[in-house]
Formats: structure tokens, C-alpha cells, sequence
């Protein structure tokens, strides 16, 4: 007698910043996850430190057997809230995203790249769009400003920029 699987990809929506909890919990009780990651590079204590975070943050993917998987479990995982749902059914994710998924390797992502254009979001500059031209080894960054058709050197502090969408 053979039995039929219905295993397909799902996506979990986690509590908060929870993402990493409910990875491994899933995965403690048997399930086959996906966590997506990307490298980000962060100013951290005046330093520039590569680290990875989460493709989607907030989601993961799930593989389940619709016939043979007890899903029960699921909501009640620390660090998970809910399987997404459109309606009242789960919703499915296409298997050739997860492939895409698996396949890619995480490459370093820099916050802000020179000739980035940059919002500031500090002090009188507030608002005000600019070039993004250098980090200067500790909390802050060099930008360029155009004000009143003149090209302006400003030292901000890095945490004082929006990347401008």
C-alpha cells in the first residue's frame, strides 16, 4: 500500500523579532523550515561589522503535508503566531521560490553605497535630500547637500539618514 503525500510549502508568520526562536522550534519537533537570510553591513560601536538578518522579517517557510503532518502544533511554537491564510485556507507558496530561495547565497549588502541618494532625517537638515559620499570610521557619514545651488560637505550621524526610495 502506498501513501500520497501533499507536501507543499507554507508561510509563518513569527511574534516579533522571534524569527530565529520559531526556526528552531519548528524545527525541533521535526519540520522542515526555511529561513532566508541576507548579510547587512552595521555601524556598530564606531565600527562597520558584517551580519545577517532575515530575508522577510517576521516570516519563515514551512514545508507541510496537507494529509499526513499534524499542524496543530504550529500555532502554539514559541516565537510563532500564525500560518498566513488567505480566507480560511492556508496560503500555498509556489515551489520554484523556495528552490530560488535555497539556491541563492547571501551576498553582503551595504547599507548606503557612495553616490546613494539619501534623505536626512536629523536636526535643521530634516527632510532634505542628499548624496550619500563616505563613512568617516565612526557613528557618522559625510554627505553631500545642494543648498541654494551650492554642493555642501555635511558630517551627520549615520543613524540621522533614510535611504530615499
Amino acid at each position: 500500500m502506498s501513501t500520497t503525500t501533499e507536501k507543499r510549502w507554507y508561510l509563518v508568520q513569527c511574534k516579533p523579532k522571534q524569527d530565529i526562536r520559531a526556526l528552531e522550534n519548528l524545527r525541533r519537533q521535526g519540520y522542515e523550515c526555511l529561513l532566508p537570510l541576507h548579510k547587512l553591513e552595521r555601524l556598530q560601536k564606531g565600527q562597520w561589522k558584517t551580519h545577517e538578518e532575515p530575508l522577510f522579517p517576521g516570516y519563515l517557510f514551512i514545508e507541510l503535508d496537507t494529509l499526513l503532518d499534524n499542524w496543530m502544533p504550529i500555532r502554539s511554537t514559541r516565537g510563532v503566531s500564525q500560518i498566513v491564510r488567505f480566507g480560511t485556507h492556508p496560503l500555498s507558496v509556489p515551489l520554484n521560490i523556495i528552490e530560488r530561495l535555497r539556491n541563492t547565497s547571501p551576498t553582503v549588502e551595504a547599507e548606503l553605497l557612495p553616490g546613494d541618494k539619501i534623505i536626512v532625517e536629523w536636526g535643521q537638515l530634516h527632510g532634505l535630500e542628499a548624496i550619500f559620499i563616505n563613512k568617516d570610521g565612526n557613528e557618522r557619514v559625510l554627505i553631500l547637500l545642494n543648498i541654494l545651488q551650492r554642493e555642501v560637505k555635511v558630517t551627520v550621524p549615520v543613524s540621522g539618514l533614510v535611504r530615499a526610495g
